[in-house]
């Protein structure tokens, strides 16, 4: 193994959102060394500083307040060599945030990388609090770009996610259990560039976030937020500012969803969420859930209820701007601007 060289500097405030002890300090990870090793060896509220290179190796995380920033997009995580055998990239990851359900990791911030080439996730994190991922580029890995799990008050801003085979942003109550939504607290996914995924926003059984002023083209579908029979419901959430163009690639049908394409924003089994203030155009395609904002039952025939869609310019969508192909109730479409709606009269 490489030698480590890393510098510790002793810092008196690095800004991180989660507490720091007294003394936090600066470590710096050059081409050749273990990112890994300079992880396992800081404190709670340390900088992991990571110069430029391409590092081949999985990274775990379970220091609270750590911050792991690179030097944009120079410094590249990809997988790493037979030798890696963390938890990590034993799942097949780039970079793990682990906490539990119990007790959260609180306030670790990934900064201005690239994470690309990975089997599963880019960036996963699990039983997190305050989890902060900025200014990384999440590429060409097997299933989601970035995304988390068991998780409350997530900050994704900033980012761009692209070519992954799944999301480029997924949240999630969680992946392997049934049961209600999750209140996240506020978590917030803003300004972020996400193209050629399988579906840019992915929000699956969660309460309480924002979806905003993100740039999202080229994917099957632009925004998904799904939700089931379990209780509490999904909902509760904001769908605001965003940009969502072609989001017409294929998408074949798997065990939960039909075949989709030309997905602008979906609603499907959620409630109380507001689709406000989106530029939504040339969305188009000839699934069931095809057309620029569509309200569609979820696979166990629940309904949307009590959404408000309003204040959004649709342009172009295929077969519709609008469409409500759901029997929920409460469900209001104001002062939008679009030609065609399923059932007329909504736009």
């Amino acid at each position: 193994m490489a030698t480590i060289t890393s510098i510790v500097i002793a810092t008196a405030g690095l800004g991180c959102t989660a507490p720091a002890a007294q003394g936090a300090a600066r470590r710096v990870v050059k081409a050749g060394e273990s990112i890994q090793q300079v992880v396992d060896a800081a404190r709670p509220g340390d900088t992991v500083a990571i110069g430029p290179g391409t590092y081949r190796e999985s990274i775990q995380v379970t220091v609270p307040g750590l911050t792991l920033t690179g030097a944009g997009a120079a410094t590249v995580i990809s997988p790493g060599t037979a030798g890696s055998k963390n938890a990590c990239a034993l799942a097949g990851h780039g970079i793990c945030v682990t906490g539990t359900a119990d007790t959260k990791l609180t306030g670790v911030n990934i900064r201005a990388l690239t994470v690309r080439g990975f089997t599963k996730n880019g960036i996963w994190g699990t039983g997190t609090d305050r989890m902060s991922v900025r200014e990384v580029l999440a590429q060409d890995n097997g299933q989601q770009g970035i995304g988390q799990e068991k998780s409350i008050r997530g900050d994704f801003r900033d980012n761009t996610s692209k070519n992954n085979g799944q999301s480029g942003i997924y949240l999630a109550n969680t992946i392997s259990e049934e049961g209600g939504a999750t209140d996240t607290q506020g978590t917030v996914i803003q300004g972020n560039n996400l193209s050629g995924n399988r579906i840019g926003v992915g929000i699956r059984r969660l309460r309480n976030l924002t979806v905003d002023g993100n740039d999202i083209t080229g994917n099957c579908a632009g925004v998904m937020v799904v939700g089931d029979e379990g209780k509490p419901r999904a909902g509760a959430l904001a769908v605001t500012r965003n940009t969502v163009s072609a989001n017409n690639k294929y998408c074949a049908a798997s065990s939960r969803l039909p075949y989709f394409q030309g997905t602008g924003i979906l609603l499907t089994g959620v409630e109380d969420t507001t689709v406000t203030g989106n530029v939504v155009r040339d969305n188009t395609g000839a699934s069931s859930m095809s057309g620029g904002v569509v309200l569609f039952p979820s696979m166990v025939g629940i309904a949307n209820t009590r959404n408000t869609i309003k204040d959004n310019v649709l342009q172009g969508n295929g077969p519709a701007d609008l469409a409500d192909r759901d029997k929920g109730s409460g469900n209001s479409f104001t002062a939008n601007a679009c030609k065609i709606s399923e059932p007329t009269g909504k736009c």
